[in-house]
C-alpha cells in the first residue's frame, strides 16, 4: 500500500510508481515510456515527489519502484515548473513538431524563451530500445556525449542491419526518425503511396499490386526455373543495365553483396542464400562508380530498404539520372548461419558448406549434397531464424518492380510477379517457357506471414495506446 496524490493505492511489488498511478486513474505524463520498454526516464517529464522515511525528493516515476509507504505527489508548483521548463526547453529544440506544440499549450507555454538548434528528435530512446529489446536487431543507437548526443546507425553510415521494419517509426513521438538519412523506416502510409506511384496492376490483399503472374523456366542455369539469372543476364548482354547487386555465396554458409556487370558474375550468383544480406551500401558503391542503371536482387527487406532512399528523397538528389530495378525475392524468413550450420551438423551429421543446393519448399528445409537429400521441418529451425524477421509481413516482395519465388509453380519453375512497367520490360526480354501457378499457396503463406507480423506489432500499439502517445 502506497498514497499517491493523497489517496491509498494498492500495487504489486513489481510495479513502477508510473504504472500504479496509471492502474489508479491518475495521469503523469510522459513522452519516452513504452509498457514493452525498458524504462529509462530520459524525458524527465513523469517526475514526482516522494517522501520515504521523513525525506524527500524528485524521481522519474517511469523507473521508481512502487514501494509499500510511500508517499507520493504527481501534481505541486515545483512539478509543475519543473515540468514546464522541460517543456519550453523540447519546444526550443523542436519547435515544429506536433506533440511537443500541444503539450506545451497544456502548460501554457506559447514561445520558448531560449534560442536552441532546431533539432526533432527530443533524445527520448523510444526508437534505439524498440530495435534492440523487441525487434532485436539494434540498427540505431545514442552517439556522442554532452551537447552533440545523438541518435543515429553506427559512424553515421549507411545501415548495414535495418531491415525497414519501421517499428522505430511507430514509437517515435516525433517525426525525426522518419527523417533519418542512414536507416530506412518505411511506413506503411509510404508503402502504400510507392504501390500507388510505381507500380501497375490490380491490388490483392496479399499478393499487393501485380499485373501478372506465371510460372517461368528460363533457358538457362539457375534455381527452380532461373527466372532472375535469365533476366539479368538479358539485361546486362543488351545493355539494359550497366551492373547488378546481388547476393554471393561465401565461406561458413555466409553470403555477401557484390556488384556484377558480366555473365560470369551473374552466373555465380545463382541459387538461393537464406540469410539476410545488406544491399544498400553496395548499391550506393555501384551509384558512386559512376554506375547509372542498376538491378538489385533482394530479399523483402532489402527491397524496402532501397524504396525508403528512394520514398525519402536521397538516391534522386544524389543520384538523380539513376535508374534502380528491384528483383525481389519471396521471403519467409532468414537464417543466422553459425546457429544453422550447428542445427544441420547435429541433426544430420553434415557441414552446410558441403551442401550443392539449399532449398526450402512445402514448409521444409531440404540440402542436396551428391545424390543425397536431407530435409527437416521449416519448424524445426525455429531457434535459428534471424533476428527481426518475425517483424517483417511482406513475404512477396510487394514493392518490387518484379517478384520471383517458387511457391505456386510446379517444379522447375520460378514463379514470377509483374509489378512495374519496369519488371514487364525485363521479363519481355527473356525467352522462357511459362506455366499457370497456383495463386492460392501464395496468398496462404503470405497470410501466415503478415499475420505473425501483425501479432509481434500489437505489442508496440497497444502500449502505444495505454500511453496515449
Amino acid at each position: 500500500m502506497l498514497r499517491i496524490d493523497g489517496r491509498d493505492v494498492e500495487a504489486d511489488d513489481d510495479k513502477t510508481l508510473l504504472e500504479a498511478a496509471k492502474d489508479a486513474g491518475i495521469f503523469i505524463p510522459t513522452l519516452c515510456h513504452h509498457p514493452a520498454l525498458t524504462p529509462i526516464g530520459a524525458c524527465r517529464l513523469c517526475s514526482v515527489e516522494i517522501e520515504k522515511n521523513g525525506r524527500k525528493k524528485v524521481v522519474t516515476s517511469c523507473n521508481y519502484p512502487a514501494e509499500e509507504g510511500l508517499v507520493v505527489k504527481t501534481s505541486s508548483p515545483d512539478l509543475f515548473d519543473l515540468r514546464s521548463m522541460i517543456i519550453e526547453l523540447l519546444l526550443a529544440r523542436s519547435p515544429g513538431e506536433e506533440k511537443i506544440v500541444a503539450l506545451a499549450s497544456v502548460y501554457g507555454i506559447s514561445s520558448p524563451r531560449f534560442k536552441l538548434a532546431d533539432e526533432s528528435c527530443i533524445l527520448c530512446g523510444l526508437c534505439t530500445r524498440v530495435c534492440q529489446e523487441l525487434v532485436g536487431v539494434s540498427a540505431i543507437s545514442p552517439i556522442l556525449r554532452g551537447v552533440e548526443r545523438a541518435v543515429d546507425a553506427p559512424y553515421r553510415d549507411f545501415s548495414e542491419d535495418c531491415m525497414a521494419c519501421s517499428a522505430c517509426a511507430l514509437v517515435c513521438p516525433t517525426a525525426a526518425i522518419k527523417r533519418m538519412k542512414h536507416i530506412y523506416p518505411l511506413t506503411s502510409e509510404e508503402a502504400e503511396e510507392i504501390e500507388s506511384r510505381l507500380l501497375r496492376g490490380e491490388f490483392d490483399d496479399e499478393i499487393g499490386v501485380y499485373g501478372e503472374i506465371i510460372g517461368c523456366r528460363g533457358h538457362g542455369e539457375g534455381q527452380d526455373g532461373g527466372a532472375v539469372t535469365s533476366i539479368l543476364a538479358s539485361a546486362i548482354e543488351t545493355g539494359s543495365i550497366d551492373a547488378a547487386v546481388v547476393v554471393m555465396p561465401g565461406d561458413d554458409y555466409r553470403a555477401y553483396a557484390a556488384i556484377v556487370d558480366d555473365l560470369d558474375g551473374v552466373m555465380a550468383s545463382a541459387g538461393t542464400k537464406y540469410v539476410r544480406v545488406p544491399l544498400v551500401p553496395k548499391l550506393l558503391e555501384a551509384l558512386g562508380s559512376g554506375k547509372r542503371r542498376i538491378a538489385v536482387v533482394g530479399t523483402p527487406c532489402a527491397i524496402r530498404s532501397v524504396r525508403k532512399l528512394q520514398a525519402g528523397g536521397y538516391l534522386g538528389e544524389a543520384f538523380p539520372d539513376a535508374e534502380i530495378f528491384l528483383l525481389g525475392l519471396f521471403c519467409f524468413e532468414s537464417f543466422d548461419p553459425a546457429r544453422l550450420k550447428r542445427q544441420i551438423r547435429d541433426v544430420f551429421s553434415i557441414d552446410l558448406d558441403e551442401a550443392d543446393r539449399v532449398q526450402i519448399s512445402k514448409g521444409r528445409f531440404s540440402i542436396f549434397v551428391g545424390d543425397e537429400e536431407y530435409s527437416c521441418r521449416i519448424s524445426d529451425l525455429e531457434d535459428d531464424v534471424r533476428e527481426g524477421c518475425k517483424y517483417c509481413g511482406d513475404f512477396v516482395s510487394r514493392l518490387a518492380d518484379i517478384s520471383v519465388g517458387s511457391v505456386g509453380s510446379p517444379e522447375g519453375y520460378s514463379t514470377v510477379i509483374v509489378r512495374s512497367d519496369r519488371g514487364r520490360r525485363l521479363l519481355e526480354a527473356i525467352s522462357c517457357t511459362r506455366e499457370d501457378v497456383d495463386e492460392s499457396q501464395i496468398r496462404k503463406l503470405s497470410s501466415i506471414k503478415r499475420r505473425r507480423a501483425q501479432k509481434q506489432f500489437a505489442k508496440i500499439i497497444d502500449g502505444l495506446e495505454r500511453e496515449g502517445l
